[in-house]
């Protein structure tokens, strides 16, 4: 039966040989190494025994004719020196060559030297590389527009809890959006005129934009109800009542009389809003219709690609919208525009709303009153980044969160103008909001 023997003792057998007679040498050398190495100590130490043993079988092939050089006794090796700086090094951004083209500006809002009656404007667009690249400055910062509608609505408690004093009443709504909560734009909905709800007449529904022209000097998103048979009718009522104010139609679609819509928007001097569901390829279609077909303005074109919410398509959402500003910096004629996301979509995510998982193993989701606000922050913040240059918004905690982290990114102040925000809405309203009970 094979013996096994360790190299120490093979070693040590070897030594004193000096003469063999009738010995006959059979074996095999076997070493197992483990896979995740050997300590280098144990590695010295095998390669001693094997330097012995075949100094001494060099003696023994000699006794048979061979003789064989002396092997010399392993030395330790020098330890490197320890450096004693760091390698010099240097940093330095390269431009990229594609991106040759400029995202064009559109400007929301005409003051009263434009027409209008707004107090200041609001710019979009202008980039030349993706968001917040420190050497390619971003010539606009993000914005906001809060959402008013013209009829209460069911929402989420912790969105509702901030405008339960002026839910029936679009204007003071509005007010408050900009007075309290820092809204640089409103986005009025006309939600009451879908048929299959209140079927508000477009003329009774145009009132509802003529008083929050009035309520506050911002610029202005008008929206419908979605409904594709009401919205060309409404909007372009709307679009008529808000003449020379120069707000956002929203919006032209596929799927609807986009050709009327777009048209209202050219003949009272508004921008028009390209909205398209998660389609690269639709987004550029629709684009293309507007301008070649509806003789609209490059300048007065805002694209929105769609927002899925965190954990609904986001990441889809993201790349499309990546896609899209990548294709507009290298050159894409048809989507060469600034970037909208209705990030309220979040709210409609059930983990942004809901008490508790109905999943009975599911672990706790914690508060809903932090869960909500964050759920809209995610979703905003991954779209900044994507390339959205505004932002549709509920939740003013939210609100104030996405401007200072965009300011800050930016590089210019807490919201991205050197400030917390737009009348007085700032840092403080986070810090309540943070360090409130909940119960």
């Amino acid at each position: 039966m094979p013996k096994t023997i360790t190299l120490s003792e093979l070693n040590k057998l070897l030594e004193g040989v000096t003469e063999l007679q009738d010995v006959v040498i059979e074996g095999d050398l076997e070493i197992e190494l483990a896979s995740d190495g050997v300590d280098p100590g144990l590695m010295q130490a095998a390669g001693y025994e094997l330097a012995q043993i075949a100094t001494r079988l060099g003696g023994i092939a000699g006794m048979f004719g061979h003789p064989v050089g002396g092997v010399a006794a392993p030395t330790t090796p020098a330890l490197p020196a320890i450096p004693q700086e760091l390698i010099p090094a240097s940093f330095e951004v390269d431009v990229v060559p594609e991106w040759k083209h400029t995202i064009e500006e559109v400007t929301l809002g005409a003051t009263s030297s434009d027409g209008g009656t707004r107090k200041s404007t609001v710019t979009l667009g202008g980039e030349n590389a993706l968001p917040y690249y420190f050497d390619a400055p971003m010539p606009h910062k993000n914005h906001v527009s809060i959402d008013v509608f013209d009829m209460a609505i069911g929402m989420a408690k912790a969105v509702r809890v901030n405008y339960e004093d002026v839910i029936n009443d679009p204007a003071e709504w509005a007010k408050k959006a900009v007075s309290t909560y820092g809204a640089d734009m409103v986005t009025v909905h006309l939600i009451s005129t879908d048929p299959s709800i209140n079927d508000t007449p477009a003329q009774e529904a145009s009132k509802v934009v003529e008083d929050v022209l009035q309520a506050v000097d911002v610029p202005l998103i008008i929206g419908g109800s979605g409904n594709p048979e009401k919205d060309p009718e409404v909007l372009e009522r709307a679009a008529e009542v808000a003449e020379g104010e120069r707000c956002l139609i929203a919006s032209a679609n596929l799927n609807m009389d986009y050709q009327r819509i777009a048209g209202a928007a050219k003949k009272y001097g508004h921008a028009i809003l390209s909205w398209t569901q998660l389609e690269i390829n639709s987004q550029k279609e629709l684009n293309r219709k507007l301008m070649k077909q509806c003789n609209i303005e490059r300048s007065d074109i805002v694209m929105d690609p769609t927002t899925a919410a965190l954990g609904y398509g986001l990441d889809y959402a993201y790349s499309n919208i990546e896609r899209i500003r990548l294709a507009g910096l290298i050159g894409d004629p048809e989507l060469n525009f600034p970037i909208s996301s209705g990030t309220t979509n979040a709210w409609g995510a059930r983990e942004s709303w809901m008490v508790a998982s109905p999943i009975k193993e599911d672990s706790d989701w914690g508060p809903r009153e932090y869960r909500g606000p964050i759920w809209e922050i995610s979703t905003g913040l991954a779209l900044a980044l994507a390339g959205v240059d505004l932002f549709m918004m509920m939740h003013p905690t939210a609100v104030q969160v996405l401007k200072t982290a965009t300011g800050y990114l930016r590089g210019n102040g807490e919201d991205g103008n050197g400030g917390s925000g737009s009348d007085g809405a700032g840092v403080a309203d986070i810090m309540d909001w943070v360090s409130m009970k909940i119960g």
